[in-house]
Protein backbone atom coordinates (compact mmCIF):
# COMPACT_ATOMS: atom_id res chain seq x y z
CA UNK A 1 0.00 0.00 0.00
CA UNK A 2 1.48 3.34 -1.07
CA UNK A 3 1.23 6.53 0.95
CA UNK A 4 2.72 9.97 1.25
CA UNK A 5 5.92 9.63 3.30
CA UNK A 6 6.07 11.36 6.66
CA UNK A 7 9.00 13.18 8.19
CA UNK A 8 12.09 11.11 8.85
CA UNK A 9 14.37 12.78 11.42
CA UNK A 10 18.00 11.95 11.03
CA UNK A 11 21.02 12.09 13.30
CA UNK A 12 22.69 15.36 14.41
CA UNK A 13 24.22 17.51 11.68
CA UNK A 14 27.80 16.48 12.41
CA UNK A 15 27.09 13.05 10.91
CA UNK A 16 24.36 14.11 8.48
CA UNK A 17 26.96 16.06 6.48
CA UNK A 18 28.19 12.75 5.08
CA UNK A 19 24.84 11.81 3.54
CA UNK A 20 24.67 11.53 -0.23
CA UNK A 21 21.99 12.80 -2.59
CA UNK A 22 21.08 15.79 -0.41
CA UNK A 23 18.88 17.94 -2.67
CA UNK A 24 19.26 21.69 -2.96
CA UNK A 25 15.72 22.08 -1.62
CA UNK A 26 16.98 20.93 1.74
CA UNK A 27 19.31 23.92 2.02
CA UNK A 28 17.00 26.03 4.15
CA UNK A 29 16.32 23.12 6.49
CA UNK A 30 20.04 22.54 6.86
CA UNK A 31 20.70 26.20 7.54
CA UNK A 32 18.15 26.12 10.31
CA UNK A 33 19.60 22.86 11.56
CA UNK A 34 23.02 24.43 12.01
CA UNK A 35 21.55 26.70 14.63
CA UNK A 36 19.64 23.84 16.25
CA UNK A 37 22.48 21.35 16.12
CA UNK A 38 20.35 18.76 14.29
CA UNK A 39 19.15 18.11 10.74
CA UNK A 40 15.67 17.05 9.79
CA UNK A 41 15.01 15.53 6.40
CA UNK A 42 11.72 14.35 4.98
CA UNK A 43 11.45 10.89 3.51
CA UNK A 44 10.81 12.50 0.15
CA UNK A 45 14.13 14.35 0.37
CA UNK A 46 16.15 11.34 1.47
CA UNK A 47 14.41 8.93 -0.91
CA UNK A 48 13.62 11.25 -3.81
CA UNK A 49 12.28 9.61 -6.98
CA UNK A 50 11.12 6.68 -4.85
CA UNK A 51 7.71 5.50 -3.70
CA UNK A 52 7.10 5.11 0.00
CA UNK A 53 5.10 2.02 1.01
CA UNK A 54 3.47 0.97 4.25
CA UNK A 55 4.08 -2.72 4.92
CA UNK A 56 2.50 -2.94 8.42
CA UNK A 57 0.63 -0.33 10.41
CA UNK A 58 -1.51 -0.07 13.54
CA UNK A 59 -4.52 -1.59 11.78
CA UNK A 60 -2.85 -4.99 12.26
CA UNK A 61 -3.74 -4.76 15.96
CA UNK A 62 -7.44 -3.97 15.54
CA UNK A 63 -8.70 -7.56 15.44
CA UNK A 64 -7.39 -11.11 15.55
CA UNK A 65 -8.21 -11.42 11.85
CA UNK A 66 -6.03 -8.40 11.01
CA UNK A 67 -3.31 -9.56 13.42
CA UNK A 68 -3.15 -12.98 11.82
CA UNK A 69 -3.02 -11.44 8.34
CA UNK A 70 0.26 -9.66 9.12
CA UNK A 71 1.78 -11.64 12.00
CA UNK A 72 2.47 -15.25 12.95
CA UNK A 73 2.44 -16.53 16.52
CA UNK A 74 5.61 -17.77 18.28
CA UNK A 75 9.16 -17.27 17.02
CA UNK A 76 9.87 -18.02 13.35
CA UNK A 77 11.67 -21.19 14.52
CA UNK A 78 9.14 -22.34 17.13
CA UNK A 79 8.34 -21.91 20.81
CA UNK A 80 11.76 -21.88 22.53
CA UNK A 81 14.69 -19.49 22.61
CA UNK A 82 17.49 -18.43 24.95
CA UNK A 83 15.56 -17.77 28.18
CA UNK A 84 13.34 -19.74 30.53
CA UNK A 85 10.00 -18.90 28.84
CA UNK A 86 8.27 -21.13 26.31
CA UNK A 87 6.05 -19.26 23.87
CA UNK A 88 2.39 -20.15 23.46
CA UNK A 89 -0.16 -18.65 21.08
CA UNK A 90 -2.31 -19.58 18.10
CA UNK A 91 -5.54 -18.68 16.37
CA UNK A 92 -7.37 -20.55 19.14
CA UNK A 93 -5.07 -19.75 22.10
CA UNK A 94 -4.97 -16.13 23.25
CA UNK A 95 -3.91 -16.72 26.84
CA UNK A 96 -0.44 -15.25 26.28
CA UNK A 97 -0.89 -13.20 23.09
CA UNK A 98 -4.02 -11.07 22.99
CA UNK A 99 -5.47 -7.77 21.81
CA UNK A 100 -7.18 -5.02 23.81
CA UNK A 101 -8.25 -1.62 22.47
CA UNK A 102 -5.62 -1.55 19.72
CA UNK A 103 -2.86 -2.89 21.95
CA UNK A 104 -0.96 -6.13 21.54
CA UNK A 105 -0.36 -7.68 24.95
CA UNK A 106 2.13 -10.45 25.68
CA UNK A 107 1.73 -12.11 29.09
CA UNK A 108 4.28 -14.25 30.93
CA UNK A 109 3.12 -16.49 33.78
CA UNK A 110 5.26 -18.66 36.01
CA UNK A 111 4.53 -22.38 35.94
CA UNK A 112 4.76 -24.75 38.89
CA UNK A 113 5.43 -28.01 37.05
CA UNK A 114 8.44 -29.48 35.26
CA UNK A 115 8.26 -28.80 31.53
CA UNK A 116 11.85 -29.75 30.77
CA UNK A 117 14.43 -27.43 29.28
CA UNK A 118 14.45 -25.00 26.40
CA UNK A 119 15.49 -26.63 23.14
CA UNK A 120 17.64 -23.55 22.38
CA UNK A 121 21.01 -22.78 23.95
CA UNK A 122 21.79 -22.33 26.80
CA UNK A 123 18.91 -24.83 27.38
CA UNK A 124 17.52 -23.24 30.52
CA UNK A 125 14.77 -24.96 32.53
CA UNK A 126 11.32 -23.81 31.37
CA UNK A 127 9.80 -21.78 34.22
CA UNK A 128 7.36 -19.55 32.30
CA UNK A 129 4.78 -19.57 29.57
CA UNK A 130 4.82 -16.39 27.53
CA UNK A 131 4.08 -14.92 24.09
CA UNK A 132 5.75 -13.90 20.87
CA UNK A 133 4.73 -12.82 17.36
CA UNK A 134 6.74 -12.25 14.21
CA UNK A 135 5.87 -10.41 11.01
CA UNK A 136 5.01 -12.59 8.05
CA UNK A 137 6.85 -10.36 5.57
CA UNK A 138 10.62 -10.28 5.91
CA UNK A 139 12.63 -7.07 5.79
CA UNK A 140 15.31 -7.04 3.07
CA UNK A 141 17.37 -3.94 2.29
CA UNK A 142 18.25 -3.98 -1.41
CA UNK A 143 18.52 -1.78 -4.49
CA UNK A 144 14.74 -2.16 -4.84
CA UNK A 145 14.05 -1.34 -1.17
CA UNK A 146 16.95 0.86 0.03
CA UNK A 147 15.26 2.42 3.08
CA UNK A 148 13.19 0.94 5.91
CA UNK A 149 11.50 2.47 8.92
CA UNK A 150 10.52 0.16 11.80
CA UNK A 151 8.93 1.45 14.99
CA UNK A 152 6.37 0.93 17.73
CA UNK A 153 5.15 2.22 21.07
CA UNK A 154 5.79 -0.07 24.04
CA UNK A 155 5.17 -0.42 27.74
CA UNK A 156 8.09 -2.69 28.62
CA UNK A 157 8.63 -4.57 31.87
CA UNK A 158 12.03 -3.93 33.43
CA UNK A 159 11.99 -5.91 36.68
CA UNK A 160 14.83 -8.39 37.27
CA UNK A 161 14.18 -11.56 35.31
CA UNK A 162 12.09 -9.89 32.56
CA UNK A 163 13.48 -9.73 29.03
CA UNK A 164 11.17 -8.01 26.49
CA UNK A 165 12.37 -7.34 22.95
CA UNK A 166 11.42 -5.79 19.60
CA UNK A 167 14.07 -6.91 17.16
CA UNK A 168 15.26 -7.99 13.73
CA UNK A 169 17.14 -11.23 13.23
CA UNK A 170 18.46 -13.10 10.22
CA UNK A 171 16.00 -15.42 8.49
CA UNK A 172 18.73 -17.48 6.80
CA UNK A 173 21.48 -17.29 9.44
CA UNK A 174 22.47 -15.59 12.67
CA UNK A 175 23.69 -12.90 12.78
CA UNK A 176 22.56 -10.38 11.43
CA UNK A 177 20.56 -8.92 14.32
CA UNK A 178 19.30 -5.47 15.26
CA UNK A 179 17.69 -4.92 18.67
CA UNK A 180 15.35 -1.93 18.61
CA UNK A 181 14.04 -2.56 22.13
CA UNK A 182 15.69 -4.87 24.62
CA UNK A 183 15.48 -4.60 28.40
CA UNK A 184 17.48 -6.99 30.57
CA UNK A 185 16.00 -6.65 34.02
CA UNK A 186 16.61 -2.94 34.61
CA UNK A 187 15.66 0.44 33.13
CA UNK A 188 18.26 0.50 30.34
CA UNK A 189 17.38 -0.17 26.71
CA UNK A 190 19.98 -1.93 24.60
CA UNK A 191 20.22 -0.78 20.97
CA UNK A 192 22.34 -3.59 19.53
CA UNK A 193 23.71 -4.43 16.08
CA UNK A 194 25.29 -7.87 15.70
CA UNK A 195 27.61 -8.24 12.70
CA UNK A 196 29.06 -11.45 14.10
CA UNK A 197 28.74 -13.03 17.54
CA UNK A 198 31.84 -11.10 18.63
CA UNK A 199 31.51 -7.95 16.48
CA UNK A 200 28.68 -6.03 18.16
CA UNK A 201 27.77 -2.37 18.52
CA UNK A 202 25.70 -1.62 21.64
CA UNK A 203 24.28 1.75 22.63
CA UNK A 204 22.76 1.46 26.11
CA UNK A 205 20.24 4.17 26.97
CA UNK A 206 18.52 4.75 30.34
CA UNK A 207 14.75 5.03 29.97
CA UNK A 208 12.63 6.92 32.46
CA UNK A 209 9.77 4.59 33.48
CA UNK A 210 10.00 1.87 30.81
CA UNK A 211 6.54 0.68 31.90
CA UNK A 212 5.05 3.91 30.48
CA UNK A 213 4.56 4.37 26.75
CA UNK A 214 7.73 5.08 24.79
CA UNK A 215 8.47 4.98 21.07
CA UNK A 216 11.37 2.83 19.79
CA UNK A 217 12.40 3.25 16.17
CA UNK A 218 15.03 2.57 13.54
CA UNK A 219 15.70 4.09 10.16
CA UNK A 220 17.78 1.62 8.12
CA UNK A 221 19.29 2.84 4.87
CA UNK A 222 21.53 1.28 2.22
CA UNK A 223 24.88 3.10 2.02
CA UNK A 224 26.95 0.71 -0.13
CA UNK A 225 26.64 -2.52 -2.07
CA UNK A 226 26.98 -4.45 1.19
CA UNK A 227 26.31 -2.08 4.09
CA UNK A 228 23.43 -0.37 5.80
CA UNK A 229 23.41 2.33 8.42
CA UNK A 230 20.91 1.80 11.22
CA UNK A 231 19.80 4.93 13.07
CA UNK A 232 18.28 4.24 16.49
CA UNK A 233 15.73 6.53 18.15
CA UNK A 234 13.98 6.73 21.51
CA UNK A 235 10.87 8.93 21.71
CA UNK A 236 11.90 10.71 18.51
CA UNK A 237 15.41 11.49 19.75
CA UNK A 238 18.35 10.12 17.76
CA UNK A 239 20.57 7.92 19.93
CA UNK A 240 23.00 6.03 17.71
CA UNK A 241 24.18 5.05 14.24
CA UNK A 242 25.53 1.56 13.61
CA UNK A 243 26.89 0.25 10.30
CA UNK A 244 26.66 -3.39 9.23
CA UNK A 245 26.72 -5.60 6.14
CA UNK A 246 23.01 -6.40 6.09
CA UNK A 247 22.26 -5.63 2.42
CA UNK A 248 20.43 -8.51 0.76
CA UNK A 249 19.97 -10.41 4.02
CA UNK A 250 16.33 -11.18 4.91
CA UNK A 251 15.34 -10.29 8.47
CA UNK A 252 12.49 -11.42 10.67
CA UNK A 253 10.77 -8.78 12.81
CA UNK A 254 9.87 -10.19 16.25
CA UNK A 255 8.03 -8.94 19.34
CA UNK A 256 8.52 -11.27 22.31
CA UNK A 257 8.53 -11.42 26.08
CA UNK A 258 11.34 -13.74 27.14
CA UNK A 259 12.23 -14.28 30.81
CA UNK A 260 15.38 -14.72 32.90
CA UNK A 261 18.45 -15.59 30.80
CA UNK A 262 20.37 -12.34 30.25
CA UNK A 263 17.91 -10.49 32.51
CA UNK A 264 18.90 -12.47 35.60
CA UNK A 265 17.12 -14.94 37.86
CA UNK A 266 15.00 -15.71 39.51
CA UNK A 267 12.24 -13.85 37.70
CA UNK A 268 8.92 -12.62 39.12
CA UNK A 269 6.22 -14.91 40.47
CA UNK A 270 3.42 -12.54 39.45
CA UNK A 271 2.30 -12.33 35.83
CA UNK A 272 4.29 -9.97 33.61
CA UNK A 273 2.70 -7.87 30.83
CA UNK A 274 4.40 -6.34 27.79
CA UNK A 275 2.21 -3.98 25.72
CA UNK A 276 2.70 -2.71 22.16
CA UNK A 277 0.74 -0.36 19.93
CA UNK A 278 1.25 1.55 16.66
CA UNK A 279 3.53 -1.13 15.23
CA UNK A 280 4.79 0.10 11.88
CA UNK A 281 7.02 -1.02 9.00
CA UNK A 282 7.53 1.15 5.93
CA UNK A 283 9.97 1.17 3.05
CA UNK A 284 10.96 3.07 -0.08
CA UNK A 285 10.66 1.36 -3.45
CA UNK A 286 13.27 2.54 -5.93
Amino acid sequence: MSRTPHDVPREPLRTARGLRRRPAAAGLALALAVGLGAAVFTARETADAATWETVIDSSSLQSYQSLEKEWNYLYPWGSDHNGSARMYGSTTDHNHVYLSEGNLILKATRITWDEGRSTAKPNLPIRYHSGAVHAKEKIVVSDQFPNYEVKGDFQAPSAPGTWPAFWLTGADSWPPESDILEFKGDNRNWFNTFRTSSDVSSTIVPVNSPGSWHTYRIWMTKVSATDVEIHYYLDGVWKAKHRAGFVGKPLWLIVNLQMEGSSGSSGPNAETLYRARNLYVGRSRA
